[in-house]
């Protein structure tokens, strides 16, 4: 898309925007004069689909009619509720149906996925994770790494992005060229929080396996808005959320993937009734028997009212299409970044990547010579983005319900406050 610096340009846009139907699908919070704000905290929290409400009203209807009875007689039955949203996942994370399993949160997914997959041996047992994951899934490897006996002052390898905060795929090479025999997983968040830079995960995920490593990938800030192909790629494992970009509602269930050629293996793992073969699993007392699925790391039967959130806003993915919702993506991150370069600011610091095949929907901006008084006045003005210590601002525009006008508006907002005399 060839972009230009003014209102028109983006009103044009937005008229001509395939999507343009569903940001009335969503509520925005208000400001004082109850106008809509500017939100561009998608990479935090998403906004709640409109359809959510009548969602969760058909579950609480049907419980207040049916009681247990709704488990096999409400309109979307509880028992096999998580098999409604199995098929709609695997298409964004693209993966076969089979693999994919909507169940817990993030932190506790990965936990259940280093269980089965991080099994150090005398000589192999070290983990490789970038340096400034997310603080979750550091603690989550540290510990993992105490509860087999490691110090991880040893066996945690950090990957160290650069002077310009960028990781480059020369540093991860060297670390599984000169550790190979030491590694036992590499853990990536295939999309970094804070800089918002997307790892190539064919070549991390091909180098692992060249040298007979296990490999996962956190989602949290990718999911919903890039192509991770896990399938194809050959990933062993993946979790994320999907209260970010898959609006789902705060707190709200993660998802993991297992690739098919782990389901029939006998690995280790933290069993719980769920996961036994649904045609015994009330036949009760009995050993257990995974179903041959990524469905067999289930725990616990599902939480109905959680996943009638994540069902509403995936139904709307299916409506939109998820390749006209990526296009978009790159279109209006690529508009706003445009826009923050015609300021021509010295001090003014786009630290996520340019190349928008290394970058999810986020763009993380330095500003050199300001603190958080500048997010602070932007928030006061009706902009709702994000803060990251040190003096980064996290705009991301969600392409079901922003528009290039919010991001037009967005820079128009941050120049005055800025720029003003």
């Amino acid at each position: 898309m060839m972009y230009q610096n003014n209102l028109e340009f983006a009103q044009t846009n937005d008229k001509n925007d395939s999507l343009k139907q569903f940001r009335n699908q969503f509520h925005f919070p208000k400001n004082q004069e109850g106008k809509n704000k500017i939100y561009l905290c998608g990479n935090s929290l998403g906004l709640q689909p409109k359809s959510t409400s009548d969602y969760i009203q058909q579950e609480l209807k049907d419980w207040s009619e049916l009681a247990v009875d709704g488990h096999t007689d409400a309109k979307h039955p509880w028992k096999p509720y998580h098999e409604f949203l199995s098929k709609p996942m695997a298409d964004i994370v693209g993966a076969k149906e089979s693999e994919v399993i909507i169940m817990n949160t993030l932190s506790v997914n990965l936990h259940l996925m280093m269980v089965s997959f991080y099994q150090p041996a005398s000589k192999r047992y070290k983990i490789v994770i970038e340096a400034d994951a997310f603080p979750s899934d550091l603690y989550a490897v540290e510990s993992q790494l105490k509860f087999h006996g490691y110090n991880p002052n040893d066996a945690l390898i950090l990957w160290k992005p650069r002077e310009d905060q960028h990781y480059y795929l020369e540093d991860f090479d060297k670390i599984i060229q000169d550790q190979t025999d030491e590694i036992a997983l590499v853990l990536i968040g295939n999309t970094n929080y804070y800089t918002g830079q997307n790892f190539d995960m064919q070549h991390i995920t091909d180098l692992c396996h060249q040298n007979n490593i296990t490999v996962g990938f956190d989602l949290a800030h990718g999911v919903g808005n890039i192509h991770p192909n896990l399938h194809n790629l050959g990933v062993d494992f993946a979790v994320w959320c999907t209260y970010k970009y898959l609006n789902s509602g705060p707190g709200s269930l993660g998802g993991c993937f297992v690739h098919e050629k782990h389901h029939k293996r006998d690995l280790k793992r933290f069993a719980g009734w769920w996961g036994h073969d649904k045609s015994t699993r009330f036949n009760m007392r009995q050993d257990f028997k995974p179903i041959p699925t990524a469905e067999a790391w289930q725990l616990s039967n599902p939480p109905i009212l959680s996943m009638v959130a994540i069902r509403a806003s995936l139904d709307m993915f299916q409506k939109a299409g998820f390749d006209n919702v990526v296009k978009k993506s790159k279109d209006l991150t690529g508009f706003l970044e445009f826009l923050l370069l015609e300021l021509n600011d010295k001090n003014l610091k786009i630290i996520t990547p340019q190349n928008p095949d290394e970058r999810g929907r986020q763009l993380s901006i330095q500003f050199l010579d300001a603190d958080k008084s500048l997010f602070d006045k932007l928030t006061k003005a009706g902009v709702v983005a994000d803060w990251r210590e040190p003096q980064v601002i996290r705009v991301a525009p969600a392409p079901l319900y922003n528009s290039f006008e919010d991001v037009y508006q967005f820079v128009q907002i941050l120049k005055d406050l800025r720029y003003a005399r």
